[in-house]
């Protein structure tokens, strides 16, 4: 085995440890000590983690990565992020599980990344454009979407349109991120299917502000009206 794949593997099985500790001030404050563009490799392939606490904790890794990687050297920031968008093209041969999420933690946290990708990530919510007919990738999508908003509601304010019609999904999941973007948009036109789904007992499991909830999508949808009544 050669000396550089034996240190690719060091530095994987590293950053897995540090991932497992759930801690994300630490997780950052660990990976900001070791080269970005060493550290980017492993965490992506940490997306793919069924352990939720590794999975989230890449996640918004790669977001202060990225990020950090952007304000010195933005080409290959945007290497990383064609990355994830070729994991989600059918031609990759793969699914792209934890690609929307990572784009959407990635532009959450550069201003200049999302003024450029922001429009690609909504396209994977378009049928007329890139659209994901995988119903977890679909979850992934929202989320993706939903962090996005949390810091740059303006970008995707215009797209609600395409955002609105996943209330109505049969995925419970997908539902409930759906009302939870609605709210941080304040999107009114939304209060009536928000206002059928105040009824909707479905329960579900989502990561919100950096930890994982149990909730109904009742729930979800009467925070989005509480949001829009008030704004």
């Amino acid at each position: 085995m050669k000396a550089e794949d034996r240190g690719d593997r060091g530095y994987k099985r590293k950053v897995g440890q540090i991932l497992q500790s759930g801690d994300d001030d630490l997780i950052i404050r660990i990976l900001s000590d070791l080269p970005g563009r060493k550290v980017v490799n492993p965490l992506l392939s940490f997306l793919l983690s069924t352990d939720q606490v590794i999975k989230w904790s890449a996640v918004n890794a790669i977001g202060v990565v990225v990020a950090r990687m952007a304000d010195t050297d933005m080409e290959s920031a945007r290497v990383i992020m064609r990355r994830l968008m070729w994991n989600l093209n059918d031609e990759s041969g793969g699914i792209g599980w934890g690609s929307p999420e990572a784009m959407g933690e990635i532009l959450a946290s550069h201003e200049g990344l999302a003024k450029e990708y922001a429009h690609i990530l909504i396209s994977y919510g378009r049928k007329d454009g890139n659209y994901l007919e995988h119903q977890l990738l679909q979850r992934g999508l929202l989320w993706g979407i939903g962090r996005l908003a949390q810091g740059r509601p303006g970008l995707i304010a215009d797209s609600s349109s395409y955002i609105m019609p996943y209330m109505e999904s049969e995925d419970a999941v997908v539902r409930g991120l759906a009302c939870w973007i609605m709210g941080l948009i304040c999107e009114k036109d939304a209060q009536r299917i928000l206002g059928h789904l105040a009824d909707d007992t479905s329960e579900i499991q989502i990561y919100i502000n950096r930890k994982m909830i149990n909730c109904r999508v009742m729930d979800m949808a009467k925070n989005a009206l509480e949001i829009i009544t008030h704004n």
